[in-house]
């Protein structure tokens, strides 16, 4: 069988797993203290167009989504996010379990929009009862979003005008931060996105890392104490350099930048094999994961084979089902899954 369930279903990039073999026999000390963790966050902050940044390194992303929403709001503060967002949909509760409210808005082919933050902001700025109602202080979307689209720099930056206008910190989840900034469509950089983004973070786990991601702290207002933070939530990981050694070798020689670009021709050849059999995509995604609707016996045919994420299946009986390509996808496996659906 043929996975295409995820972008995290094998190990690690190689140059990661030998970053790994290397430390046999060396000490280090703990909790992200290390000599590892310090090149890495200077090899990140190198892409940040000089931004004065704390870099934080953490195993996954449910983690810091709730640790940086729960360090950065006051308890009757709230965070806005789409109503496909990740912390709404995918993190059972973890956001509301630290006591914040998620003001859920509808989304625009996968996104957040400037208007549509502006409006639930001016909702709190003018009511007469706000001592009443939660308080939105934080907008949170992810890059790409939950399907795979990307904000355009413009997109990006009138969303900083709308938070700036209202007082609201702009959070970027950057789970899959490669496959967004490899995509052949988007025109955004590490370096925009420190300037736009309050806080934001580098997914490891799905980009080429056995686990792990990098918290971003530009704004000024987050870092202090904020190593409290994350042991208060169980992020201090004490053998913090298996950590950063892993961010050290992605960004060495801008291996990071590179891995998304075979995920994304292989995505996109997948789509074109899918629509070429008239078989119609869930949204527009440039980036790695593609979505269809496919007929059930055409689902049946293919899921002899290949491993694809059900979604759900709609009233005609065609299944949302994604399929994912990573940097690990080898072109043996794209070139079967093209034969296949050719032969459908």
């Amino acid at each position: 069988m043929i996975r295409w369930n995820n972008d995290y279903n094998q190990t690690a990039h190689p140059a990661v797993l030998q970053a790994l073999m290397d430390t046999r026999g060396k000490a280090y000390p703990g909790y992200g203290t290390d000599e590892c963790c310090r090149r890495a966050a200077d090899a990140i902050r190198a892409h940040l167009g000089g931004a004065d940044a704390d870099v934080h390194f953490f195993l996954g992303g449910t983690q810091v989504n709730y640790t940086m929403i729960a360090a950065a709001l006051k308890p009757y503060e709230a965070v806005i996010s789409a109503d496909v967002g990740h912390i709404h949909v995918h993190e059972t509760g973890a956001v509301e379990n630290t006591g914040h409210k998620i003001h859920a808005l509808p989304a625009e082919n996968g996104k957040l929009t400037a208007a549509a933050i502006a409006a639930e902001a001016e909702k709190f700025r003018s009511s007469p009862f706000r001592e009443h109602i939660t308080h939105p202080k934080m907008v949170y979307l992810s890059f790409p979003t939950e399907q795979g689209q990307l904000y355009s720099k413009k997109e990006l930056t009138d969303i900083r005008a709308v938070c700036d206008e209202y007082g609201l910190y702009l959070y970027i989840d950057g789970a899959r931060m490669a496959y967004g900034l490899g995509a052949k469509e988007n025109d955004l950089t590490l370096a925009d996105i420190a300037h736009l983004a309050d806080c934001f973070y580098i997914g490891g786990t799905k980009c080429g890392a056995m686990f792990g991601e990098a918290l971003v702290l530009v704004n000024d207002d987050f870092k202090k104490d904020f190593r409290n933070h994350l042991k208060q939530n169980g992020a201090m990981l004490a053998k913090g350099w298996l950590l950063g050694l892993q961010f050290e070798a992605l960004f060495r020689d801008d291996l990071y930048f590179k891995l998304g670009a075979g995920a994304i021709d292989a995505a996109l050849a997948i789509r074109d094999a899918f629509r070429k059999k008239g078989v119609e995509t869930w949204l527009s995604s440039p980036t790695n994961q593609q979505f269809f609707f496919l007929p059930p016996e055409m689902a049946e045919e293919l899921g002899k084979k290949h491993i694809g994420e059900y979604e759900e299946t709609l009233p005609d009986g065609r299944q949302l089902i994604r399929f994912c390509t990573s940097w690990s996808t080898r072109q043996e496996d794209v070139d079967t899954l093209l034969k296949d659906i050719d032969a459908l």
